[in-house]
């Protein structure tokens, strides 16, 4: 299917999302979108999908104008939408959520959607259990369920809204040359990102928009540092590694051991000190993400110990290790972290310290006024957070972390940013190590950020950890091996 985009316009109040856009798709490619968080990318593709009406402009698929006012009419037509934040429903198994928006008839098969989603598994590579609940999978694991549901649906222009983002380095590989499969069989394959090496490997041709609008294309061979400029209108590198003095002892765990129904590790030893940054590295659903939330108090650990700056914090709960200064950073933003239909403003005065029996609304709107410029978000401060794009929604909920905390835990801090945001957030986070003497700990699928900024990294292995391994004494090919278990011995621990 061939897709045209003509002239089209989308505001959202002042804002000019998308101005003036055309584009040009042709059948069995894979179409890269590149661009800085907030430069329409997202906007323009939920207007493809039937998410979004455009305000002006028109779509045209194999020649024809086509009116998309809902997903399903996107659907009927053929296109189907991966976005940034899976659109799932976390209550219901697997496989009720493969089969939501299945267009035939008043019975669900689900002997033929069981059987679909197994092949479609071992097509990608992916590993999802039909009878598991979508809320305990991880977000890698929710992005490659909307996927095959989307294949199942018969999709025939398939839109990726950075779909790599928290999944590893080998589901990556599998995702990748699935996508290949799937261009050399004639279907339309976009792929939404703001990672020039993805967009070099895989991409036929890349469009890029900044600020809303389109300003240019590029076929392969690609000038890398021309998109950047293109992006951002300069160039832009990570610099030289940062460097934190140490401090006293922050984070003690002795001997922990944490278990649900798929996976247990045990025997967890480490010590995180003011101004340290830990890595967590390892396949998705290794056992980082345990780890993180039962140093948040939000998971119970079935052996061992933690302390948090000398306090046994052992079995405790998620608002004693608040009250101690550990903030906790989920990937999954809108489920976990922020509220949809609430406003930044609204999100400022809740997550602020209350004095009083009434809220002072001018101060807290002077303050999440300052706390968008100083962050950079897209937005104002009457903007819901779900009109935000995923990387304006990132930088404020790094606007809403408290100053003075001794302790930071992320999941994927730096999940849909562009470079020049990334930089900026690894930015202020070694600011608040160097200046507040807060530690922290995060877990990433971006092996050259982990190796970047981290200055002693945890790799998990089905339930195994490391001992803690310096990071300026390994690379990312030590890193992949140990990830997909490949001389998986205990590292001696080197002590900071």
């Amino acid at each position: 299917m061939d897709i045209e985009l003509r002239h089209i316009h989308k505001y959202f109040g002042p804002v000019h999302a998308n101005d003036d856009i055309s584009l040009t798709i042709p059948s069995g490619t894979i179409f890269g979108l590149l661009g800085e968080n907030g430069a329409g990318k997202s906007t323009l593709m939920k207007i493809l999908s039937g998410y979004y009406h455009p305000d002006a402009g028109e779509i045209l698929i194999d020649g024809k104008p086509v009116e998309l006012q809902f997903p399903a009419d996107a659907i009927r037509h053929g296109i189907g939408m991966l976005h940034q934040d899976p659109l799932d429903f976390p209550p219901l198994r697997v496989l009720d959520d493969f089969m939501v928006g299945y267009p035939k008839g008043l019975t669900l098969p689900r002997t033929e959607a069981r059987q679909a989603l197994r092949t479609i598994s071992e097509q990608f590579g992916f590993t999802l259990d039909p009878d598991a609940y979508v809320g305990s999978l991880t977000v890698g694991e929710r992005q490659q369920l909307e996927i095959a549901r989307l294949l199942w649906l018969g999709a025939q222009v398939l839109i990726f809204d950075e779909p790599t983002t928290g999944i590893s380095a080998q589901q990556k590989e599998n995702l990748f040359a699935a996508l290949h499969r799937l261009a050399k069989e004639g279907k339309t394959v976009i792929f939404v990102t703001h990672k020039l090496e993805e967009v070099n490997q895989l991409c036929d041709r890349v469009a890029v928009l900044r600020a809303g609008k389109l300003v240019g294309e590029m076929g392969p061979p690609y000038d890398l540092d021309g998109l950047v400029r293109m992006m951002f209108g300069k160039v832009v590198t990570k610099g030289e590694r940062m460097v934190t003095p140490l401090g006293k002892t922050v984070l003690q765990i002795k001997n922990l051991a944490l278990e649900d129904a798929r996976l247990r590790i045990e025997g967890v030893d480490l010590e995180v000190h003011e101004g340290e940054v830990i890595g967590l590295a390892g396949m998705e659903g290794s056992g980082q993400r345990h780890l993180l939330r039962a140093c948040a108090g939000l998971e119970r650990p079935v052996e061992g110990k933690i302390w948090l700056d000398g306090h046994d914090m052992t079995g405790k709960g998620y608002h004693d290790f608040l009250r101690r200064g550990v903030a906790y950073v989920p990937a999954a933003r809108l489920e976990e972290a922020l509220v949809p239909t609430l406003t930044l403003l609204e999100h400022f005065i809740l997550a602020g310290e209350q004095r009083g029996l009434v809220i002072d609304r001018q101060a807290a709107l002077e303050h999440t006024r300052e706390r968008i410029e100083t962050f950079n978000i897209r937005g104002l401060p009457h903007s819901t957070v779900e009109s935000l794009s995923g990387g304006n929604q990132q930088r404020a909920l790094l606007a809403l972390l408290r100053p003075g905390l001794r302790l930071i835990l992320m999941e994927h801090p730096t999940r849909g940013l562009d470079l020049e945001s990334a930089i900026w957030v690894w930015h202020n986070l070694k600011r608040r190590c160097r200046e507040e003497r807060t530690a922290i700990f995060f877990m990433s699928s971006d092996l050259e950020e982990i190796l970047h900024y981290s200055d002693r990294i945890l790799v998990f292995f089905s339930g195994q950890v490391s001992d803690p391994i310096p990071a300026t004494e390994t690379n990312i090919e030590e890193l992949g091996q140990l990830i997909g278990g490949r001389g998986f011995e205990p590292i001696a621990e080197v002590q900071p």
